[in-house]
């Protein structure tokens, strides 16, 4: 048997692994059940021995399983803290790193893409690489002319991998509910399918990427390193020097996290008013923070394109529900296709389920914190209430999945930082419609 047959077999029974051993430890907390053991303990030990499995077996693998990881450790703030805890080191590892592929795998990507003299044009390259996650890798090296530049490149059959552990990762997706109340993994892995062909194309990634970098150039608060060559599977860019936003999160200031939290925020929030694209990928891995303070960004394989900046709707929508004006905001979402021209919804109901949204624009400033972001996901795990009744009653139009996504990943990243700061301020001068409402009014 070839190497790559083997090695897709393994990923696959690790996969398989999962759901089996979910079902067992069911089982098990059944018999528990029976025994007389609280219902909330036997719920604790799921999530507990569930989580352990599922990080473990995600962590030693790439492709669709590595990044369905990375996206569900954004989510990590709105997990229990009794089970959070324990694996916040292993999810925080989850968002940077990744097992490398071996030098001879990279030679011969690099003697396809650059040439079989491909290391004629560097006075060094590191054969180990700097950084790896779910598609590439990264490696660091100097270019004849003394430019440093981060080389990343795709690992080979990442088109195959993904596909693959997406489809087994759908199967088994809603074993995993329990995990983050109120989270359906099921949609997450179906969006991950949808995107599969932006995140592996490295010429659609080096033109968003180059995009950013002429919109941002000797920028004050942002650094995005320029494309200098690029192919299909190879990215050649500037290299850029700073701490990983995850360090900051595990050990930063308070003063630090307030700072980064806010650059952050206005760094989601410039790009689509400035570049014509927003940054889709907002987990802590694609940033850095410089040693003079600025916010440095990796990582443009997703990016939502809108050339004509935010849609102007989702200001308004925003400010019309920190008046109240529930009838306004249900007409505002009939027409932006949210809610259905047949749905009958009521609209106090609805300004309670949005509440969330627009609370870190009621005031000056607001806190972020993992407490706020547990409750706002515990606001819908409880199927009998109103709010997770509504849930599925609402429309997610193809043209706000992005947005949507991001807004929700800002959020928990924000809520990792445990950030404050003026929030309402970025959307004041960043986010259309939401000042122009306020005028209005």
């Amino acid at each position: 048997m070839s190497d790559l047959p083997r090695k897709a077999l393994s990923r696959t029974a690790k996969l398989a692994s999962l759901p089996l051993g979910a079902a067992g430890r069911a089982t098990v907390g059944l018999g528990k059940r029976i025994g007389g053991a609280p219902a909330e303990a036997v719920l604790a030990e799921f999530q507990r021995r569930t989580a352990e499995q599922l990080f473990s077996v995600l962590g030693e693998l790439k492709g669709g399983a590595m990044k369905f990881g990375q996206m569900l450790s954004l989510m990590e703030a709105a997990m229990p803290e009794e089970l959070a805890a324990p694996y916040r080191a292993t999810l925080t590892k989850l968002q940077d790193s990744a097992p490398p592929m071996p030098m001879s795998t990279v030679d011969t990507i690099l003697s396809r893409e650059l040439g079989k003299r491909w290391r004629d044009r560097f006075s060094e390259f590191n054969d180990k690489p700097a950084a790896a996650a779910s598609i590439g890798q990264v490696h660091r090296g100097t270019l004849k002319d003394g430019r440093e530049v981060a080389v990343k490149l795709q690992y080979p059959g990442a088109a195959e991998a993904l596909r693959a552990d997406l489809k087994q990762l759908g199967r088994f997706a809603r074993s995993f509910g329990a995990l983050v109340p109120g989270m359906d993994m099921k949609p997450l892995v179906a969006e991950l399918q949808e995107r599969i062909g932006e995140e592996l194309d490295y010429d659609r990634e080096s033109q968003a990427q180059q995009q950013y970098a002429d919109a941002f150039k000797d920028h004050d608060e942002f650094v995005v390193p320029r494309v200098i060559k690029h192919s299909p599977t190879v990215i050649v860019s500037e290299w850029i020097e700073g701490k990983p936003l995850s360090s900051f999160i595990a050990n930063g200031t308070k003063k630090q996290r307030n700072e980064i939290g806010l650059k952050y925020a206005r760094f989601l929030f410039s790009g689509p008013k400035y570049a014509g694209l927003l940054h889709s990928d907002p987990h802590p891995g694609n940033y850095r923070v410089m040693a003079d303070g600025r916010l440095g960004v990796v990582d443009f394989g997703l990016c939502a394109r809108l050339p004509e900046g935010l849609p102007p709707a989702i200001g308004r929508l925003l400010r019309l529900s920190l008046t109240g004006d529930g009838p306004a905001i249900h007409d505002g979402l009939v027409a932006e296709g949210f809610i259905k021209p047949r749905m009958e919804i009521d609209p106090e109901q609805l300004m309670d389920y949005l509440a969330p949204f627009a609370e870190p624009a009621r005031d000056k400033t607001f806190q972020f914190n993992r407490a706020w972001m547990r409750a706002q996901a515990n606001r819908t795990s409880d199927f009998r209430s109103p709010n997770a009744t509504l849930a599925f009653k609402l429309n997610l139009p193809p043209s706000y999945l992005l947005i949507h996504r991001v807004w929700i990943g800002g959020m928990a990243v924000l809520s990792q930082l445990e950030a404050e700061a003026p929030f309402r301020s970025v959307l004041e001068e960043l986010l259309p419609g939401f000042a122009d409402s306020e005028a209005h009014q």
